[in-house]
């Protein structure tokens, strides 16, 4: 197959899969060695790797399976005020399916008001981004759910400038990074962000249910996991009560993060120059994917270069005769291309996504563009 859609779910690099198929040996071989004397060092060590790649004291960040189970602790988290039923929760509408769900299922828990901030697309550039959240702000929001590189549009947020802005104002921020470890450079102590998530098993190489959650030191005593486990009474004071209770949430398979190390040193031993220099390849890759495949559909890009990461989104024409459904379905069906095509913002108006990552090349993005127009032309 021709495989254009690493962003959602990548195949893990196969050293790295045995490197994580050991760690299920040795858990299986010695359970309770490992669970009591050695789990603990390995996720440390993972740890460690983590805070390089995102640029955080280690100290501020657990893992949990997925980006989406870090939105949800967060907003599990959140604890309750006086006029929590006037208060507002801020959203583009180009969130995260999933992550937006989250945020209306906590409002109607606790009274809030989810506000979606419309974000154009086609848009000029980051100003664009900035006056849309910005104007949705009001006295009473409270957070702002807000992506670093969409998943619908594969538009790479101004998020330093959100952040800022949003700060001065008093308003919290909860920045779903899914796609931004492994795409573009992630600095958590520069950014300033109240929480962070962010996905490992996208870009990073790591198997799947990997991801890390960062939380701001002063907010750290008021965010709790999902399941609550031994660590919620734990007697220890050499570490702290959010690493404790995080770190072991009940009986589960941690080999996918305590293979982070392996997967990071694999992903910057591709190419000359490490991460930055894959994520600048890939980078590239994207952009010039996207000005072929317009070229081929005659379409315009909808948002400048250095709004892409190693993904890209194209609106495809507006009179198109099939559903967005059904031309998905008929690229892998007929032409065997893995590449999602669907719906956005409302039916009727159709996106096609393409990714960029080490195993593709030009020619796939070629193979791409004849497969549509061909069956558009039906």
């Amino acid at each position: 197959m021709t495989y254009l859609n690493h962003g959602a779910f990548g195949s893990c690099p196969r050293p790295v899969l045995e490197a994580a198929h050991a760690l299920r040996e040795r858990f299986e071989r010695a359970p309770m060695q490992f669970v009591l004397r050695d789990a603990e060092a390995l996720i440390d060590e993972a740890r460690v790797s983590a805070s390089a790649l995102m640029g955080a004291d280690g100290e501020d960040l657990v893992f949990v399976p997925n980006a989406t189970t870090g939105v949800c602790t967060v907003l599990a988290s959140l604890p309750a005020r006086p006029h929590d039923d006037r208060a507002e929760l801020l959203v583009t509408d180009h969130a995260y399916n999933s992550c937006r769900n989250a945020l209306e299922f906590h409002a109607r828990r606790t009274g809030m008001r989810v506000v979606v901030a419309p974000v154009p697309f086609p848009l000029a550039g980051p100003d664009d981004v900035v006056a849309a959240v910005l104007g949705a702000v009001t006295p009473r929001t409270r957070l702002a759910l807000l992506d670093h590189v969409t998943s619908p549009t594969a538009l790479v947020f101004p998020v330093a400038a959100l952040v800022r802005a949003l700060s001065v104002q008093g308003v919290d921020t909860l920045i779903d990074g899914a796609h931004a470890p492994g795409t573009v450079p992630v600095d958590l102590r520069a950014l300033g962000a109240t929480y962070y998530v962010a996905n490992l098993h996208k870009w990073c190489g790591v198997p799947k249910t990997a991801a890390v959650l960062y939380v701001q030191r002063d907010r750290q005593p008021d965010v709790h996991p999902l399941v609550i486990g031994h660590g919620a009474n734990s007697p220890r004071a050499d570490r702290s009560r959010f690493l404790l209770e995080f770190d072991w949430t009940g009986t589960h398979d941690p080999s996918a993060t305590m293979s982070l190390p392996v997967a990071l040193r694999f992903m910057s031993g591709l190419l000359p120059g490490g991460l930055p220099a894959l994520r600048a390849r890939n980078h590239d890759l994207a952009v010039r994917a996207r000005a072929l495949l317009a070229d081929a559909l005659g379409l315009a890009p909808p948002c400048p270069d250095d709004m892409l990461a190693s993904m890209a989104a194209l609106p495809l024409p507006m009179s198109m005769s099939m559903s967005a459904a059904a031309l998905y379905e008929a690229l892998w069906r007929k032409h065997h291309i893995e590449c999602p095509v669907y719906d956005f913002p409302t039916p009727g108006r159709a996106l096609i996504r393409i990714c960029a990552q080490i195993y593709n090349d030009l020619s796939q993005y070629q193979r791409l563009a004849d497969a549509v127009a061909q069956e558009l032309a039906r």
